[in-house]
């Protein structure tokens, strides 16, 4: 049988860990992390962790449960690392991956969590429990209970969708609809634990449940390390949408634990992202505060993120963030649904509301330059989109196309006096507003993943004749040979610019009069607009194909 001791962090005492300490018997203190003979754990891993099963019980060694022959198991874990080409070439990042977490038994990221928790609980012979849920625990921890025999008793906030209740009663679990938000559901599952003198699931205050969540980072490590053809490898960013926060803190210490073993070179920089509507850690990180605000009354419709007092998570992050760099971000709903729609509509992923709070974030990060393009980057798909979030979805479909309506699906930067507004909007947009003879198209971009991306956007909305070329010289050659009725153009090439490329199409009797989008990723000048104005037809910004035009165009084709 596995010795295992844990230290507590108040006070620094150490035993040895036996079932489900739930605090420190000197101090009372509730964060107790375990401790693991990490240069044995190396040797042994390098040697034979290749020849095991494919599921979060590779790592035992690093897991606090003593005897395997306790293990819940329904095959969590080895879920697939994606690179993401399509929305990487909206960003211009070509080395973004998603973790993902949907192909799960229960399709959630959870049941790292749950097969460990009532593994635990196995082995310390409990059975009968309590858990408070936003859903997606609930839904975990019943089919791992239903698998081990233990009684559930699991109390759900009331914005949790029916749906989702009646799957979580599916397992047997006995279920609690509390009328209000999921901090007070939780007071009042440990009240009910108390009463009845039954095991409550502390959530991140577990040991247990933040050490599940080490399993992402180990088998990120060995998937990147694949890709890049050696046996780890790290990368520089992990993003996840939180709402209590154990998901990163869980992920961080499992690349602590690789860097310890001499395994990867780094520990990635961690981006929290957090939903405007309740974003505590976030308004506290950048208010400077040490310990988090409380947010009474969260206002996203993401509920699974309306953790409102973040408690003992906030304080961790931050130090890590400060200590190893990283990022506290918030989004609001409309960019999370927007994301959610680029990624399965351009990546065919389909992901939960939450999963999308992150890919929005990281949206916000590239463009604000914080990541950087050459930059690998990990994204948590949390989950997968049932129809249960189809209250959310409808709402957020309504609400989208009355805007649409509204806006007329453009925007306009104006840039000086005297100086014609350019449009600045979505591509398929700018092509409706074209005469509808528009049947030849010619893109002028250097970047092939920019051109593979716009040849694909297009082919969304009808079947044009499409003509690439690669630079500018050559781009010329072949506007002037095929006359195209619409070019594409891009400003930042080498040797011949697109700025060159109009200046000679606008001399050219037979070509002025053929509309041009431009397509940048530069900053431009007030003297590059007056290059541009009146010129051409529409400006389309490399890092923002995913504003609310170009998407709404694309979901209204695909329809």
């Amino acid at each position: 049988m596995k010795k295992i001791l844990y230290q507590c962090t108040h006070c620094s005492f150490k035993a040895e860990y036996t079932n489900l300490i739930g605090a420190c018997p000197k101090c009372g203190g509730e964060w107790l992390d375990p401790l693991y003979d990490l240069e044995e754990t190396a040797a042994t891993w390098q040697s034979d962790l290749s020849q095991r099963d494919h599921t979060i019980w590779r790592y035992w060694e690093l897991l606090p449960i003593r005897d395997p022959k306790n293990i819940v198991s329904l095959g969590e874990g080895w879920t697939p690392l994606l690179q993401i080409e399509n929305m990487g070439a909206m960003l211009g990042n070509r080395h973004i991956f998603v973790k993902d977490e949907r192909q799960g038994p229960t399709a959630s990221f959870k049941d790292r969590q749950a097969s460990l928790a009532i593994s635990a609980m196995k082995e310390a012979d409990i059975k009968e429990a309590v858990v408070a849920s936003t859903g997606n625990v609930a839904i975990s921890y019943s089919a791992y209970c239903a698998r081990s025999g233990i009684k559930l008793w699991a109390f759900l906030d009331s914005d949790v969708p029916h749906e989702k209740m009646r799957e979580v009663t599916l397992y047997g679990t006995e279920v609690i609809k509390v009328s209000s938000n999921y901090d007070t559901t939780k007071q009042i599952a440990a009240k009910f634990a108390d009463y009845r003198n039954l095991f409550l699931d502390k959530g991140i205050k577990s040991l247990i449940a933040r050490e599940a969540m080490k399993t992402l980072a180990f088998e990120v490590a060995e998937q990147l390390g694949r890709v890049r053809g050696v046996r780890w490898a790290a990368p520089d960013w992990y993003i996840q949408a939180v709402s209590g926060g154990m998901g990163p803190i869980g992920v961080w210490r499992g690349f602590k634990d690789l860097y310890d073993m001499k395994l990867i070179d780094k520990i990635p920089k961690i981006a929290i992202i957090q939903t405007e509507g309740c974003a505590p850690m976030v308004n506290s990180f950048h208010k400077g505060l040490d310990i988090s605000e409380i947010v009474h009354n969260p206002t996203s419709v993401i509920n699974v993120l309306a953790t409102g007092n973040p408690g003992l998570a906030y304080p961790f992050l931050r130090q890590l963030v400060l200590t190893f760099g990283g990022a506290f971000v918030k989004v609001n709903d409309q960019e999370s649904f927007r994301s959610m729609r680029v990624m399965a509509q351009l990546e065919g992923i389909s992901m939960e509301p939450a999963a999308a709070v992150a890919c929005a974030g990281l949206v916000k990060l590239v463009q604000d330059q914080i990541i950087g393009p050459h930059e690998t980057v990990v994204v948590n798909a949390s989950g997968h989109t049932f129809p249960i979030e189809k209250q959310i979805l409808e709402s957020e479909i309504v609400k989208r196309h009355t805007r649409v309506q509204n806006i007329d699906g453009e925007a306009v930067s104006v840039t000086e006096p005297g100086v014609t507004a350019i449009r600045q909007e979505g591509l398929i947009n700018a092509l409706k507003r074209l005469d509808e003879k528009v049947q030849s198209i010619a893109i002028i971009e250097d970047e092939p993943d920019a051109r593979l991306l716009l040849r694909r956007i297009l082919q969304y909305e009808r079947k044009y004749k499409i003509y690439e070329a690669a630079d500018g010289a050559s781009g010329m050659a072949l506007i002037q040979s095929k006359k195209p009725d619409l070019v594409l153009l891009d400003l930042m090439m080498p040797e011949v610019d697109g700025f060159t490329v109009l200046d000679t199409m606008k001399a050219n009797e037979q070509l002025r009069d053929i509309p041009v989008i431009v397509i940048t990723a530069k900053d431009l000048t007030n003297q590059d607009y007056q290059r541009l104005s009146g010129r051409i037809e529409s400006l389309l910004q490399k890092g923002e194909f995913m504003e609310d035009q170009l998407v709404e165009s694309i979901s209204d084709v695909l329809k």
